[in-house]
């Protein structure tokens, strides 16, 4: 432990970033064992659509959860808002097979729960709900319910349950589509990530603290999209700053016009389309734009464009990098957070869990 670890041993949000890795062993091993998991995957079919619905973080969880399915499985699957099952149900009054997977930390936020009841109860589908909470309203609702209670938080901010959550549903893709070499690599990731993040977070908290930004934009392609909204929520949360998202190749079409030295720009690089994407990066720096490129390795390409790297170098499927992806933008809202003189562990006008009257 340094000495900066020992000025945060208090904050929940510090120990819950760090303890991820550990959470995602722990998590995974649970699945493999999950008479839940079993039922949810030998019950469907090829016909069903797929379902992801959450309020916020879990949202943006559901987004890359539903571009995972359908890469993992060839079948097809979209994210919705639970407030959108809430105020225009007929959008999922179509013909055809659906099944729908609710997320929610908690299992008590109010417009999860009362969209399960609507696709349970109104619309008929059958509902898996996904949560870190034992025995909420969620899991009584639901048709079927996956409890990753190893992953609860006592904060405020989602980390550790929204990186814990993701996997779950790639697990449940993968296992659906008989990838077990994929759940294999998520393994090994959680086994070489766990080691790393104390490093990744020095490297994050020297970056953040050479240069103030009064922008921060995220920049992500396919299944890396939601992941780049997720991160500037976190960094908004944390720090109260102002942050954008966008798909990285969209940015060129008119947003680039706001990038400044004051800019930082945050680049979720996949393996896919890693070429395009290092061109809109080396394009941004030289605009004049600050750059943090996250990615699996980086060339020369990346290096020269960049002000931050940080690399997961790991092997295979890219779908597993999506939730190591997450972790040094956790870090980067907690350690911009803590310069401004804020306390991660009470962001501001935020509660854990939105309850509606």
């Amino acid at each position: 432990m340094n000495s900066n670890d020992k000025k945060w041993t208090h904050l929940h949000t510090w120990n819950e970033i760090l303890s991820q890795a550990e959470v995602w062993k722990g998590v995974l091993q649970m699945l493999r064992r999950s008479a839940p998991a079993e039922r949810i995957i030998d019950t469907s079919s090829d016909q069903q659509e797929w379902l992801f619905v959450g309020c916020g973080t879990s949202f943006y969880l559901a987004e890359a959860a539903a571009l995972s399915w359908t890469l993992l499985t060839s079948l097809p699957a979209r994210a919705i808002p639970a407030s959108e099952i809430l105020l225009f149900p007929r959008l999922l009054a179509a013909d055809g097979q659906k099944q729908a997977v609710v997320i929610s930390r908690s299992g008590r936020t109010s417009e999860a729960v009362r969209a399960a009841r609507v696709l349970r109860e109104e619309l008929r589908i059958a509902t898996l709900g996904v949560t870190c909470a034992k025995s909420s309203e969620l899991e009584q609702i639901c048709s079927e319910s996956i409890v990753l209670s190893a992953a609860d938080e006592n904060s405020t901010v989602m980390t550790r349950s929204f990186t814990s959550m993701l996997l779950c549903l790639q697990f449940l893709g993968a296992k659906r589509a008989g990838k077990l070499q994929f759940i294999e690599r998520m393994e090994t990731m959680a086994e070489e990530l766990a080691p790393r993040v104390r490093t990744i977070a020095a490297e994050v908290e020297a970056f953040v603290h050479r240069t103030e930004f009064e922008d921060y934009v995220f920049l992500g392609q396919g299944p890396f999209h939601g992941i780049a909204r997720e991160a500037a929520l976190k960094v908004m949360e944390m720090s109260c700053s102002y942050s954008q998202v966008f798909h990285t190749l969209e940015f060129r079409h008119g947003p680039k016009a706001i990038v400044t030295p004051a800019t930082c720009l945050t680049f979720f690089l996949s393996e896919t389309a890693q070429k395009e994407e290092t061109e809109v990066l080396s394009e941004m720096k030289e605009l004049g734009g600050a750059t943090v490129a996250i990615c699996n390795r980086a060339g020369e390409t990346i290096q020269q464009a960049s002000d931050l790297v940080i690399q997961m170098d790991t092997a295979g499927d890219e779908l597993a990098l999506l939730a190591p992806y997450t972790v040094p933008c956790q870090l980067m809202g907690f350690f911009t957070g803590l310069r401004k003189g804020l306390n991660p562990d009470e962001p501001k006008n935020l509660t854990r869990v939105v309850i509606l009257d």
